[in-house]
């Protein structure tokens, strides 16, 4: 696996669900989830809010939220971010959408009715929103500083998502791209130490943002606003105490054909792609 490109949110479906099916049949919907957001703003202040957010699921998971979700319901969406693109037939100008597409549903409401919200717990009776990427920084960083002095940095890095094709049986990729938005101390150290090209790890949590385009027209993007961001393939020296000399200076030599299955690669051999194949079906969920 060369890039990760995950996303965690807990958040209630605001309408009813409308079931699709695609000219081969297979079932598809779109969920609108509200997660409400509370952060520590630039200035200490709480800042509270809530953000939008589109999940496509396809397949036997669309009819199982089309059997069992409900205006109201609170879910578990654990899927990746996928941005799709098209040309206005208007305009004629580009235009984008980035969703995150299901690949894990969980259904949070006991049989008998949600609990009543605890007073003075708003810790934990809050929603989740967490996204995890690692891929390479596809442009060079951009830092700014905000009229209050607050530097921030915009970060592009791009994923790969690999699959494939029922149909066809052939192997298929799709590259994502990602705008990452760092604040802070981080950004400033993000600025200095990575440009394109760059191995990274970003976490953090999803935002949508809109703005008024030049024709009076709305738009909106999903950024990652990160408060990690870390440089991958770098020694470490704490680490690199637990490594052993022998370990670290022995030559590297190919592993032999009769070598048993579960053995550990010797350092600087050829490592072969690895797939991941879920054992568990959507159609087996007892619900």
């Amino acid at each position: 696996m060369y890039s990760y490109n995950r996303v965690q949110i807990i958040g209630y479906q605001t309408q009813p669900v409308e079931l699709r099916q695609t000219p081969s049949g297979t079932s598809v919907t779109d969920l609108n989830l509200v997660v409400p957001y509370s952060f520590t703003g630039e200035k200490g202040e709480q800042i509270q809010g809530k953000g939008f957010h589109t999940v496509t699921l396809w397949g036997p998971m669309a009819d199982i939220a089309n059997q069992f979700v409900r205006a109201g319901a609170q879910l578990f969406i654990s899927g990746r971010l996928q941005t799709d693109t098209w040309e206005d037939q208007k305009s004629g100008d580009r235009r984008s959408k980035t969703k995150i597409v299901a690949l894990d549903m969980i259904l949070l409401d006991p049989r008998d009715g949600k609990l009543p919200a605890p007073e003075g717990a708003s810790s934990i009776a809050n929603c989740a929103n967490r996204v995890d990427v690692v891929g390479n920084v596809s442009r060079d960083p951009e830092l700014r500083t905000t009229g209050s002095g607050q530097k921030v940095l915009t970060l592009g890095v791009a994923t790969n998502d690999r699959w494939k094709d029922k149909s066809s049986g052939e192997d298929r990729e799709r590259s994502e791209f990602h705008n990452v938005v760092i604040w802070g101390d981080l950004a400033e150290e993000v600025n200095t130490h990575m440009k394109k090209g760059t191995r990274v790890y970003a976490s953090g949590r999803v935002q949508t943002r809109s703005w008024e385009a030049q024709d009076g027209s709305k738009r909106y993007t999903i950024e990652i606003v990160a408060d990690s961001v870390l440089l991958l393939g770098v020694e470490n020296s704490v680490a690199l105490e637990s490594i052993s000399a022998e370990a670290t200076s022995a030559p590297a030599e190919p592993a032999p054909a009769s070598e048993k299955k579960g053995e550990p690669v010797a350092a600087g051999a050829s490592v072969p792609e690895v797939k991941y194949t879920s054992e568990i079906k959507a159609e087996d969920l007892p619900f």
